[in-house]
């Protein structure tokens, strides 16, 4: 079994990292818990996209559907994703699924927005053909924005994109003025 933990950043006066309480550990242990077998399995039929009607899938206007979920909360069973981009302020442990890292704190935007740009255009063209999910601690502000902005590049004008995922993934995505200001930009010179 392969086995992965998530720790949170809760600053502490002897220590800037500390693990979560034990329930949610033991939650998020269980999250990323993997055999061998079933992700084997799941890999061999990455060719395919999401199925519309599982928990938290986006499907974009192009007919692409992309997962944005809360890693705080228990993997979903079945399928994992072929890429996995995760927004986070601190980098997240090594999957074994192909993913990508954007430094994005809680309520904030991401530290580097041209990188942030490019990965979310990788994570669209390939939403096309792949299961990609995207995913932040709460799977709402970051995540909500991050999916916002590839509804943007999927084609809803940026003025709209909020509306379209608070509609379609989460009624309280997108968290802050300033990641509501970040998504009606996205994709503009």
């Amino acid at each position: 079994m392969i086995m992965l933990s998530w720790y949170l950043e809760v600053p502490t006066q002897h220590d800037h990292r500390q693990p979560l309480a034990d329930a949610a550990v033991d939650s998020l242990a269980s999250a990323t818990t993997f055999s061998a077998t079933s992700v084997t399995a799941s890999m061999l039929a990455m060719s395919e996209t999401w199925d519309p009607a599982e928990p938290g899938v986006l499907l974009l206007p192009s007919g692409r559907l992309i997962r944005g979920r809360a890693l705080r909360q228990p993997l979903p069973g079945g399928a994992v994703p072929a890429l996995g981009v995760y927004l986070l302020g601190a980098a997240p442990p090594a999957l074994p699924w192909e993913s990508r890292w954007l430094q994005w704190p809680d309520f904030g935007l991401p530290t580097d927005r041209a990188l942030a740009a490019r990965v979310l255009a990788e994570a669209w063209q390939l939403a096309a053909r792949e299961r990609v999910e995207v995913a932040c601690a709460g799977g709402r502000g970051r995540t909500g924005t991050a999916l916002a902005c590839l509804a943007v590049l999927d084609g809803v004008p940026g003025s709209d994109a909020v509306t379209f995922v608070r509609e379609r993934y989460d009624q309280r995505a997108v968290e802050t003025p300033w990641q509501r200001r970040f998504v009606a930009r996205f994709g503009q010179p």
